[in-house]
């Protein structure tokens, strides 16, 4: 790991409540650099709900194969179950061998655990192309369920980290009718990120009660708010996962019947979502800008994520701000090669406060000046009014920098 991001949280890592429930445990196993964390297992109680989204990307792991298949039959078992994950190696586009290394590892913790295989989820972070040696992740299987604890959440965080400068975690606790409710959860991305979903890994447990398809349709809408909208570098990663689980330690059980409560829960995971999904972004490989782009008066919500997304992945306007330049004619580039209706004279452009274009040409009042000082900030504001219609959209992104290239010029070294 080198330097730390200038944008990681000034507080450090944040104390993760436990969840009732939930047990954890990380090892070295070596799978690609000795003497560092690189395996975490979680086990999860019986009488769970687990739900998860995961990359599209055609060239998926093996892991996320796999889990996607368990998921589909989830809903007829309730735990327990458990999550085993190893940073170092994707094993994505490594053929029967991938497949194998999964129904290995699978079925070894299966046996540890004393639970179905078909209970444990995987998942793998690292390297694609190459074989993933699941014997080293075999071999420490019996530390790992021997070291379990409530208190392990944090060790977790480090353990699935790849070209991460930090580790990634947040924790919520509230009440729903007098009942306490735990919500804590770790990540993990830096590079490769871009919707389908960002190139990431996000594990979220919360102590709630609440059935198996409810979880589901939440944690599908919320991602679409949440990671599926952070963009570091355009690429979408093989290996994306994002797993919630949810124990019902707490006695409270939400669902359909108390819609305000349904909505305490999703406004709280919404919070931990968007937190792990900004600090995955501001942990951009060789980052120094967080920057948010805004987009309103759309016509229609397609159209305002388009516009979004083009200015959030455009690499001059990443580069433009890398070097506090304030060239707002990129930004105008970028929402003209979107794809969404525009009419140029309707347009207005700002950054911040600071108002840069409007009717068709640069505003009276831009100060070239101000806004060079405005792009001096660690966090950026990009906000685009299309005066079209009422729909919006966000996306998070950071900026384009010589260490971006560095570190990925020398990925495999």
């Amino acid at each position: 790991m080198g330097k730390i991001s200038p944008l990681a949280p000034k507080a450090g890592f944040p104390e993760l409540n436990s969840i009732d429930g939930v047990r954890f445990s990380s090892a070295c196993a070596g799978v690609k650099y000795k003497n560092r964390l690189d395996v975490m297992l979680a086990e999860i109680c019986d009488n769970s709900s687990i739900a998860g989204v995961f990359t599209k990307s055609a060239t998926r792991s093996a892991a996320v194969i796999d889990c996607q298949k368990k998921l589909l039959s989830v809903k007829s078992s309730s735990g327990p179950f458990a999550i085993v994950v190893n940073s170092g190696n994707s094993n994505a586009f490594t053929g029967k061998q991938g497949h194998n290394a999964v129904s290995e590892i699978c079925f070894k913790f299966a046996q540890e655990l004393d639970i179905p295989e078909k209970n444990v989820f995987s998942a793998s972070t690292g390297v694609i192309g190459e074989h993933l040696d699941w014997k080293k992740i075999g071999a420490i299987s019996k530390e790992l369920v021997v070291g379990l604890s409530p208190r392990g959440l944090d060790k977790a965080a480090k353990a699935i980290m790849t070209t991460d400068t930090f580790a990634k975690g947040s924790s919520e606790e509230f009440a729903i009718d007098n009942k306490t409710i735990k919500i804590s959860g770790i990540a993990k991305g830096s590079g490769m990120i871009a919707p389908d979903m960002a190139t990431m890994l996000v594990y979220i447990f919360t102590d709630v009660g609440i059935s198996q398809s409810q979880l589901q349709k939440i944690v599908s809408d919320l991602n679409e708010k949440t990671f599926n909208s952070i963009t570091v570098d355009g690429d979408t990663s093989t290996s994306d996962s994002l797993m919630v689980v949810a124990t019902g330690k707490s006695g409270c059980v939400i669902n359909d019947q108390n819609p305000k409560q349904l909505q305490q829960f999703k406004q709280a995971l919404l919070r931990i979502m968007r937190d792990l999904a900004h600090q995955v972004v501001k942990d951009g490989e060789g980052a120094s800008k967080f920057i948010e782009v805004n987009v309103s008066g759309a016509p229609s919500f397609s159209s305002a994520r388009k516009v979004a997304k083009s200015i959030a992945n455009s690499p001059l306007v990443k580069t433009a701000i890398a070097g506090e330049d304030p060239n707002w004619g990129r930004i105008i580039m970028a929402i003209g090669k979107s794809g969404a209706k525009v009419d140029r004279d309707l347009l207005r452009v700002s950054f911040g406060n600071l108002l840069v274009a409007e009717n068709g040409w640069v505003s009276p009042s831009y100060s070239e000046e101000k806004a060079a000082k405005y792009m001096q900030n660690d966090e950026i504001l990009i906000q685009v009014d299309l005066g079209l219609g009422s729909f919006k959209s966000v996306f998070w992104t950071c900026d384009f920098t010589q260490e971006y290239i560095s570190i990925n010029a020398d990925y495999r070294s």
